[in-house]
């Protein structure tokens, strides 16, 4: 991508990211009522409200990219630039009052990540990378830990549920027993926690793209390693993921093919 392009891209993330901050904050004070849509899933003005604003900045400053997000769907055509957006993830935390929820907003570049921005205005804080210029936590640089033996990991899972049905079960239990501690922070929070050096391992099932695009770019860019659960590189239709530093991504991708 063209520096140039990419420096007001990410700007622009940055801007729109502010700006769903205000309208979740407003909502966040003063409750909502929420609706569920076809698929069951929670809905509340503050998701649409929030994408809209994210769409009204996206859109004036890159007017040729198209823009895919949770609440109003695709704009434009898949390939060539393509934003990712996902306003309020974690819509079931917000309703139930607990900041395990954020904005992500991802710039997908033909099939490659180009940068991502996680905002989580409640919890409090902001992580955003692009490719090439390394992660940052609130204006600090962050980088993944050093850990490499399995032993000495910290691991987080989210969507336990739905792993239960997974033929890797029992090689996930096998992990959680080698591992020095498992934890289930979800959400952004987990992929946050790894970017910074105070988790090892992520394992996650049952997400779809506008959940980890932006958090993918920010691991990466950490020094860490993202796939999915067969170690494959993110996709529109990744439905599972697998992050952590490059030593114990290593052993634990290949423990869950076994």
């Amino acid at each position: 991508m063209n520096p140039d392009i990419a420096a007001t891209a990410l700007a622009a993330a940055r801007e729109a990211a502010d700006a769903a901050a205000e309208v979740i904050r407003h909502y966040w004070r003063r409750g909502v009522d929420v609706e569920m849509k076809a698929d069951a899933t929670p809905v509340t003005i503050a998701d649409r409200e929030a994408e809209q604003a994210i769409r009204k900045i996206l859109q004036a400053a890159l007017p040729q990219a198209s823009i895919y997000g949770e609440e109003f769907g695709l704009e434009g055509e898949r390939g060539g630039l393509l934003w990712l957006v996902d306003p309020l993830d974690g819509t079931k935390s917000f309703v139930r009052r607990t900041p395990f929820f954020s904005t992500q907003i991802a710039l997908m570049d033909g099939d490659e990540l180009a940068l991502g921005v996680s905002s989580a205005p409640i919890y409090g804080e902001t992580m955003w990378a692009s490719a090439g210029n390394g992660a940052w936590l609130d204006g600090a640089r962050v980088q993944v830990a050093a850990t490499s033996a399995f032993a000495e990991a910290s691991l987080s899972i989210g969507n336990v549920k739905t792993l239960t049905a997974d033929a890797r079960w029992e090689a996930l239990g096998a992990l959680i027993r080698d591992s020095n501690r498992i934890r289930g922070y979800g959400d952004f929070c987990h992929y946050h926690l790894l970017a910074r050096g105070a988790l090892d391992l992520v394992i996650e099932s049952d997400v779809n793209i506008l959940d980890i695009a932006a958090l993918a770019v920010i691991v990466r860019e950490a020094g860490g390693v993202f796939t999915d659960l067969d170690g494959a590189a993110p996709t529109l239709d990744t439905r599972s993921v697998l992050a952590g530093t490059g030593a114990i991504h290593a052993q634990a991708l290949q423990r869950l093919r076994r």
